[in-house]
């Protein structure tokens, strides 16, 4: 029998050492957050679980303890059946589930009697979470953030990714939280994360970046949608450098019609998250942009959008948010070509 306890900082430090990560709560717990790269196994699924805690309320903690325990005992084995039969004794897998260990301490005890390096967890997942929050604090203010900052459709994302094509770090926050970050950031299809799951995945993301070595991030405020940017990294990004983004008027209304094409595919979607702007704007400016979008008129909306919505609060903001954007590298563009962006990073890339 080989089965190991670890605490959590054991765990976080030492989590590319193993085979695989398991996650042995329920599926509803594991879409919510999980480790990074975690494999669900549930000791109990979400039907399960309620009946066995409705069990421990009302009737007592070893009645459920008894029908628990016979619904893990098939779920272990059926896991055992399904993922197990093709590894060696090498195999090294690291398990958790929220903090008690029950549940995964039955897997883990059967796996190690079987043979496997079996490492365990203690206090789970919730302990996991503490050291990742702990870490993070610690890690945003390792970095040198070079602050990408325009008004709306100045192409910040565009650049983002032409610096990730030209081998810079990036710390695309909007991308890791599934949301263009605007009130009319939602993309259709798109589910974001959970706040713990954004928390842990800035954290991997943070964690693959060299120290010594530049990271390039975007003029976000706290929130993206409905997750917000952890306090440390906000603090940190906005004392960074800033370089700023100078494209005219008429091209970041072209480039936004291409980079939201599906609000030009689907006026209708358009139409309903324009909805949101009301207690801002007020129902009859929002009407009328509405009509106009499914007249045809995208550009016209989007342009009176830019000018009467997003740029009037624009340099404000920045002036107020970021300590460096006086001191802003300047890089104007005459057009949002995707070549065009791609010379300014390639620029930047090489300067590091």
């Amino acid at each position: 029998m080989s089965l190991t306890p670890i605490t959590a900082s054991q765990a976080l430090s030492s989590l590319a050492s193993y085979s695989v990560v398991i996650d042995a709560r329920s599926p509803s717990e594991y879409g919510l957050d999980r480790l990074p790269s975690a494999l669900n196994w549930p000791s109990l699924n979400d039907e399960e679980r309620v009946r066995v805690g409705t069990i421990y309320k009302q009737k007592s903690a070893f009645d459920a303890r008894k029908i628990g325990g016979a619904l893990v005992a098939r779920n272990v084995a059926a896991h055992i059946e399904a993922y197990c039969q093709d590894k060696d004794k090498n195999w090294k897998p690291l398990i958790y589930c929220w903090r008690g260990g029950k549940r995964s301490g039955s897997l883990a005890l059967i796996l190690g009697q079987i043979g496997f390096d079996v490492h365990l967890i203690e206090g789970g997942y919730k302990a996991f979470r503490a050291e990742v929050l702990l870490d993070l604090a610690t890690l945003a203010l390792q970095f040198d953030y070079r602050v990408v900052c325009a008004p709306t459709g100045s192409g910040k994302t565009r650049l983002l990714h032409e610096l990730h094509k030209a081998g810079a770090q990036v710390l695309d926050l909007e991308a890791l939280a599934n949301h263009r970050s605007s009130v009319l950031g939602l993309m259709p299809g798109e589910v974001q994360p959970s706040q713990k799951q954004y928390d842990m995945r800035i954290w991997q993301a943070l964690k693959a970046f060299n120290p010594k070595r530049p990271v390039f991030v975007e003029s976000e405020s706290k929130k993206v949608g409905n997750v917000s940017i952890p306090e440390c990294l906000i603090a940190a990004m906005r004392a960074g450098r800033c370089l700023r983004l100078d494209l005219p008027l008429q091209a970041r209304v072209a480039l936004l019609l291409e980079d939201y094409d599906y609000f030009v595919k689907d006026a209708d979607f358009f139409c309903n998250r324009l909805d949101v702007l009301v207690s801002i704007r007020g129902r009859a400016v929002v009407e009328g942009w509405q009509e106009k979008a499914r007249n045809g008129q995208m550009a016209e909306v989007v342009e009176d959008l830019l000018h009467n919505h997003y740029d009037p609060s624009y340099l404000s903001s920045m002036v107020r948010n970021f300590k460096r954007y006086g001191e802003a590298e300047v890089h104007a563009l005459t057009e949002h070509s995707h070549q065009a962006f791609a010379g300014i990073a390639l620029s930047l890339a090489a300067n590091q």
